[in-house]
């Protein structure tokens, strides 16, 4: 009589549990199918810019068309640094985002506060009024704030742009933080007056913290707004020295009138896109809390 060892024995095991382990079915095939279509259907405009800006000139101007550079280059990036002084324009845009989403969140967080928990005469108006401003594309106030900015005497300074941006996000702003206030206990505000703290101390100190995500989000919205625009800071700023990004870049030109300097565009636009993706990525943790936090109550 022989006797064998368990291990000695070939393993075998339903080939539907195998499947079902490893977790791939059709459903979920053709899921990832999808998102992996759309992805580079939205991503191939942006990739089309990156190998754009690498390319040799005789490859831009091939026909029919050169998807990959046959050689890489960074010429067109050495060219937009050395025929203009394009660190000036990402100052420029990089001053007038910031300061606009600080003068944003500044305003609108008390603000926010109030609408969301203060009972004020005619609050409801207020809200509609705000609701209806977010409403309204940017280019119908383009002649209103233009008589401003002369009134002001803003034109070509920084103030001009930073007017603008505050008063464009800051409904959004308002709007977005109000819901996170309306999302927090009041117990703790409770609490917090029982313990001597008045209104600003218990909105800096106890509330802001705890809104932090919901401030992340709304001022990445605002500052990735301020860095896009074009027709407020083509119209409001004419003097070189003060021009941002998106004004430069549709404004490059080429060595003749009938040249259109493609590499030195898709270097700026990959220049100007580049501080974008580098703050989502720092701030994405918190953009998804921010964007998720309203989706559970209780």
């Amino acid at each position: 009589m022989t006797m064998t060892s368990p291990t000695s024995q070939p393993l075998q095991g339903d080939p539907a549990k195998k499947a079902k382990g490893i977790g791939l079915s059709p459903r979920k095939i053709l899921l990832f199918l999808a998102i992996l279509l759309v992805a580079v259907f939205c991503l191939a405009p942006v990739l089309w810019q990156v190998l754009t800006s690498f390319k040799l000139n005789q490859d831009i101007s091939a026909i029919p068309a050169i998807y990959f550079p046959t050689q890489a280059t960074l010429n067109h990036y050495i060219e937009l640094f050395a025929r203009r002084p394009f660190w000036r324009y990402i100052f420029n845009s990089a001053f007038v985002s910031i300061a606009s989403t600080a003068f944003s969140l500044a305003i609108g967080a008390p603000a926010a506060y109030t609408l969301a928990r203060l009972h004020l005469w005619g609050k409801n108006t207020i809200l509609a009024g705000i609701l209806i401003v977010t409403l309204f594309p940017g280019i119908l106030l383009l002649l209103g704030l233009l008589e401003i900015v002369q009134v002001l005497h803003l034109g070509n300074n920084y103030l001009a742009l930073i007017i603008t941006y505050t008063s464009i996000n800051l409904p959004l702003t308002i709007l977005v933080l109000r819901s996170f206030f309306q999302q927090l206990p009041k117990d703790l505000e409770d609490a917090a007056k029982v313990d001597g703290y008045n209104t600003w101390q218990m909105l800096l100190q106890i509330l802001l913290p705890l809104t932090l995500p919901a401030l992340v989000t709304t001022g990445i919205l605002t500052f990735i707004f301020a860095w896009n625009e074009f027709i407020f800071a083509l119209t409001f700023i004419t003097r070189e020295d003060l021009k941002t990004i998106p004004v430069i870049a549709a404004q490059l030109g080429g060595a003749s009138i009938f040249e259109i300097p493609y590499g030195p565009i898709a270097a700026a636009t990959v220049v100007g896109t580049l501080p974008l993706v580098l703050l989502v990525l720092f701030f994405q943790r918190k953009i998804v809390q921010g964007l998720t936090a309203g989706a559970i109550k209780g």
